[in-house]
Parts: C-alpha cells; structure tokens; sequence
C-alpha cells in the first residue's frame, strides 16, 4: 500500500488530543530502513544530521541518543549532573515525578544534599543559594507553561545552575539554551515516533555513577543499543519541522479562541503542546481519544498534536468535534 494512503487510513482511524505522540506522518515513516550503529555509514549519517538539528533545537552543545522513555533521560540526567542543594519548582504530577526521582538519588548515590521545592506561583518569593534549580516548564497534567526565561532569571537570583524537564516544551517554546542541562523524548515536539528520548548539555558531567546502563557517559560513547529507527523516523521530520510545528500553533489559537471564557490560565503561561479549560469536554466521536491527564484535576486538557500530519495546511478543523458539557 502506498505510504501517503495508509497514513490518510490510520489518522482516520483515530483522532488524537493527546499528548504525544502525534499523528502519524509520512516523514515518519518515509525514512525507515535497516541499519546498525556501528560500521553502518549511512545510519551514521543521519544520525549525526538528526543529533546537529536536535542541538540547534535544544540550544545545547551535546546530546546524549538514549532509547527509552523521557522518564529514563530524566533520571540519568538527574544522577549525572546533580548534587548539593537542590531546588524543585512545584508545578503538578511532572514536577512530583522529578521530587520523587531526586529523592532516590539523595538516598542511594548522595550527591543531592538538600531537597526543597517552590510554588510555580511564589518563584519570587525564592531565596537564598542553591546549586541546582529543577522545573517542567511545560507541565501536561494542568496546562501549565512557566516561560523558561523566568526561571532564567530565578537561577541568576540564586547564583545555580538549571535544569529542565523539556518533554513538553522542547520543540515548541523558546529559550532553551538558556538551561544548563534538560532532558527530552522523541515523540512530543519534535514529532518524531516514539522510543527515543536525549539528554542536552553544556556543562561538564558532575557525578561519578557506578553503573553501567545509567553512567550517561557510556551512552554518548554509543556501548549499548541506540535507538535507531526513532532517528532515522526523526531524519525528514526536523526538515519539516517548522511545517509540523504550525500545525500545533493553528490547532492552538483556534482552540484558545472557542473556549476564551473557559480558560484557568492567563495567556503568559499557556503553552503550544496543550489548554486546560475549567469546563468538561465530551465529544459523540468514538474515533476520538480525549486526554486523560495523571492526576485528579477539574475540567478538561485538550492537546495540539493531533493534526500534525497535515503540517503548514492545518486548519484545526478536528476541534469541531468536541463539545463543552451544559453549555
């Protein structure tokens, strides 16, 4: 079958709020082929295109390819490059994902000597000195975005180092580079396939980790699996990806003006990825997947992915299938 016709079949099949990955594109199918990470030069190749495009993206000067879940670049992130006195800032379930997995390293490897964490909404309120500063700048589960040039401004305030939780913004919002290290997966926005996921930074690599699989120094050497068909699905997207990109800024303008009178965020902290609506969205589609974020939190978060295949032509036609309950 030919690969324009399936994908038109498959994202007819299901129409996605989600939150990653996107609809399925040409782009990531297209450039699927055999390959091995070692003695391959033609995987190489593209790899070594895909990981340039990546740091441009992510303003960082090394990446680290790891295959795995954006959870498993966060936590070699934080056992690579944290220690001392560290400062989480409290945005929802993400920024909990990240206390819990600092917790572990401060109880096992004890580099991390002080945990404490902020309100999003009190960062002025911060003081004193820490060495590191951790945050989601795009946080799903609530429809949150803290403008990474704020949280700039707070390590420059403490005197620290910063470190981001980018799988939600990268690709989508602005000044990344102004962190020292972040941590990313494939299949947000960078609309790439999912199974990959990269560690982005400008600082040396801090802590000693006594194991082989987390010691991210062996991934930047390449000693184990890459993920290979992620990259090589990644290789004509970021051609495209200010193309894919539009898509997600259509889908949310468009969406920001149906629901203005239901918004529970002021539009400096909306981010591209998704819109949290303090109403319930319902929809008669059953082809439709709402999302369904990780916590307990009222309304509704509908995601901007869900017409990427469509790139620069996206309309956000598929907004009109949902509907706001009693209104």
């Amino acid at each position: 079958m030919e690969i324009k016709k399936k994908i038109y079949i498959e994202n007819n099949k299901k129409i996605l709020f989600t939150a990653g990955p996107a609809s399925l594109t040409e782009e990531n199918i297209a450039g699927l082929k055999p390959c091995f990470g070692r003695g391959d030069k033609e995987y190489s190749k593209v790899e070594n295109f895909v990981l340039s495009k990546i740091k441009k993206i992510s303003g960082q000067k090394n990446i680290a390819r790891i295959q795995g879940a954006g959870s498993l670049a966060l936590e070699l992130m934080v056992l690579n490059f944290l220690y001392g006195k560290i400062l989480i800032v409290n945005t929802g379930y993400y920024s909990d994902r990240i206390q819990m997995i600092c917790n572990y390293a401060k109880y096992n490897f004890k580099n991390i000597k002080v945990i404490k964490t902020i309100n999003w909404k009190n960062l002025s309120d911060a003081s004193g000195r820490y060495d590191w500063i951790i945050a989601c700048p795009t946080e799903t589960s609530c429809g949150l975005k803290i403008p990474i040039s704020d949280l700039y401004l707070l390590k420059k305030k403490l005197k620290s180092k910063l470190m981001l939780d980018a799988t939600a913004s990268i690709g989508l919002e602005i000044d990344h580079e102004l962190a020292d290290v972040l941590s990313f997966s494939s299949c947000k926005g960078l609309f790439g396939l999912t199974g990959a996921c990269f560690v982005g930074f400008s600082i040396k690599i801090k802590n000693d980790v006594k194991s082989f699989y987390m010691r991210l120094s062996n991934h930047l050497k390449k000693k184990m699996t890459g993920p290979y068909h992620t990259i090589y699905s990644l290789y004509e997207t970021l051609k495209n990806h200010n193309n894919f990109k539009y898509s997600v800024i259509i889908n949310k303008k468009k969406f920001l003006k149906k629901m203005q009178n239901h918004l529970s965020l002021p539009l400096r902290n909306q981010p591209l990825l998704c819109t949290h609506i303090k109403r319930n969205i319902y929809t008669k589609n059953k082809k439709i997947i709402l999302y369904e974020p990780r916590n307990n939190l009222k309304g509704s978060i509908v995601c901007h992915l869900g017409e990427a295949h469509l790139k620069n032509k996206s309309k956000g036609k598929i907004l009109d299938e949902l509907k706001i309950v009693d209104a």
